[in-house]
């Protein structure tokens, strides 16, 4: 377990789930950088503080240990809260120190400091700068940070946009700090986000489907060609099955299913707050009235009961925020093992490159080719009795 050392302390700090032979750390370089001016300027932690986008805790644990009278953590990772309550836990701070928060949730009404993790996702950045401007006063304190490959033009244009004058630092150790001044008085326009746009004629059951998609959400502005690959090539003729769209996005596939099957019963399931919101609204609007179907932010298939299920749809992420890692897709394939029925199946949709038959014939024995392109291939693994 690796430690990070701050002004205030030494914090033991882990990922979630932990993973002893997981390399990454549970911070970097610009988590450090805005912690470490905070305390050189002294900052007024006095007010409400909240800390956007921290993406395992880093920051609202280290943070907790000054008692700010009000300290609010907004993240769309499920991953990330749970990490953060857990390294809360194990820096001994009380159960109330920090108000989780999604990004789903209304934010605080008023805001003295906000911390801003910069997102992978620049869409994300403008949605919750936008949810967040009214709360923010001539006195707030902005402050965002990033890696520098993280930082781009774009990125400066949306808070002095949104927010007011803005001006960046010089990098430490390839990370900068974003110094913002809010003007309340800025128009600062609409919120563009969510997002809708009508899916193409080859996209299966649901081609020219209007579709809605909050931000952060993969491929947010359209549909994502592996997506649109594994559409053409769905299984047929599941009658009532138990089918899980695992790391639905905007449930696409999943409503695909419904739409195709009206008899199989589904579960859609993402670790992110947006997608989750995207897939059941999507689900709503086009599938048949009365049509249920599950929606849950977790873990993966850990809240599924072991051999429940009868087809797991799956086009797993390769990164986890900056880091490119198979390890995301591995978790899923063991779990959606786990939670299958024998001889249930699991359909993968992924790039050629990433070469999931491998991971799949480790987990699952063997695994079968469903269809290929030069750049996407669609894998079967069925569960042995």
């Amino acid at each position: 377990m690796n430690r990070l050392t701050t002004s205030w302390g030494e914090f033991p700090l882990t990922r979630f789930p932990a993973d002893p032979r997981d390399p990454l750390r549970a911070w970097d370089a610009s988590d450090e950088y805005l912690l470490a001016h905070l305390a050189e300027t002294g900052t007024d932690l006095s007010g409400t503080v909240a800390v956007v986008g921290d993406r395992w805790g880093a920051l609202a644990t280290a943070l907790a240990a000054r008692h700010p009278a009000a300290l609010v953590q907004i993240s769309d990772s499920y991953l990330g809260r749970r990490a953060t309550a857990e390294n809360l836990e194990r820096a001994g701070a009380g159960p109330d120190a920090v108000r989780l928060l999604t990004t789903q949730d209304p934010p605080p009404e008023r805001i003295d400091v906000l911390l801003v993790r910069v997102p992978k996702s620049l869409a994300l950045l403008e949605d919750q700068l936008h949810r967040l401007a009214p709360a923010l006063h001539e006195g707030t304190v902005v402050v965002g940070t990033g890696m520098v490959k993280e930082i781009h033009t774009s990125t400066l244009r949306l808070f002095e946009r949104i927010l007011g004058p803005t001006r960046t630092s010089l990098a430490v150790k390839k990370a900068r700090l974003i110094h913002c001044t809010p003007d309340p008085s800025l128009d600062r326009g609409t919120n563009p986000w969510p997002y809708h746009y009508a899916l193409p004629a080859d996209a299966g059951t649901v081609a020219g489907r209007t579709i809605g998609n909050h931000a952060g959400v993969f491929c947010a502005d359209r549909l994502d060609i592996g997506t649109r690959f594994l559409l053409r090539h769905l299984p047929q003729g599941i009658g009532s099955a138990r089918v899980v769209d695992l790391g639905c996005g905007n449930g696409i596939v999943g409503l695909a299913v419904a739409l195709a099957e009206p008899e199989a019963d589904l579960v859609f399931t993402d670790e992110s707050y947006q997608a989750v919101a995207s897939a059941e609204a999507n689900f709503r609007t086009h599938a048949e009235p009365g049509r249920t179907a599950a929606f849950t932010v977790g873990d993966g298939t850990a809240d599924l009961p072991a051999g429940s299920v009868d087809l797991v749809l799956n086009n797993p992420p390769f990164h986890s925020h900056q880091a490119t890692t198979d390890r995301t897709a591995r978790r899923m394939f063991t779990d959606a093992r786990r939670v299958l029925r024998p001889g249930g199946e699991l359909w993968v949709v992924g790039n050629r490159h990433l070469g999931y038959h491998v991971t799949l014939r480790r987990v699952f024995g063997r695994c079968d080719l469903v269809a290929s392109d030069p750049k996407f291939v669609v894998l079967r693994a069925v569960k042995s009795a």
